[in-house]
């Protein structure tokens, strides 16, 4: 288990908290707490309910979905520094997709309960990490958007309704 002081050093060096100050950075390391993971074990699964958010500490994760029976796809691989699960320190709704590791990983966790307690604490920090959150869901959402006009696309070229090609 690493320190708060280690915490706070590797917190620096994640996109998500770099505009997060000092004494800030300091409470909300102390709101995290450390989850291990065995390679090849299941983090959450597709459905399941949630309600904290995951930062990759140390070692990979694969995301997956299932697409029909038990045909999996993966969506992306996570590492170092990244996140994931966010939406359910927001919401009830299910897992929306299977976590697993890729090898022996370490997470960050912070839950709904931390996170209340952060922001009844220090506003200012949990303003911080609203507002990086926000900024990286923005990002998220104009990509998701490029991909849905790529694939549709894609679609329109593989049934001949291309229409600008005609």
């Amino acid at each position: 288990m690493g320190s708060s002081a280690d915490t706070q050093v590797f917190l620096r060096s994640v996109r998500l908290f770099r505009n997060v100050e000092g004494p800030e950075l300091g409470i909300l390391a102390d709101s995290l707490r450390e989850r291990a993971l065995k390679r090849g074990q299941v983090l959450l699964r597709e459905g399941d309910a949630g309600d904290e958010m995951f930062l990759v500490r140390s070692g990979s994760l694969v995301i997956s979905k299932a697409v029909t029976g038990r045909v999996e796809q993966v969506l992306a691989r996570v590492g170092p520094g990244d996140f994931f699960g966010e939406m359910a320190l927001f919401d009830r709704s299910p897992r929306s997709a299977t976590i697993s590791a890729d090898n022996d990983a370490v997470l960050l966790v912070l839950d709904r309960a931390a996170l209340a307690k952060l922001t009844e604490v220090s506003p200012r920090a949990a303003a911080a990490f609203f507002e990086s959150l926000v900024l990286i869901f923005i990002e998220r959402l104009r990509a998701s958007g490029d991909l849905v006009a790529e694939v549709t696309r894609w679609g329109l070229e593989a049934t001949g309704l291309d229409v600008e090609s005609r």
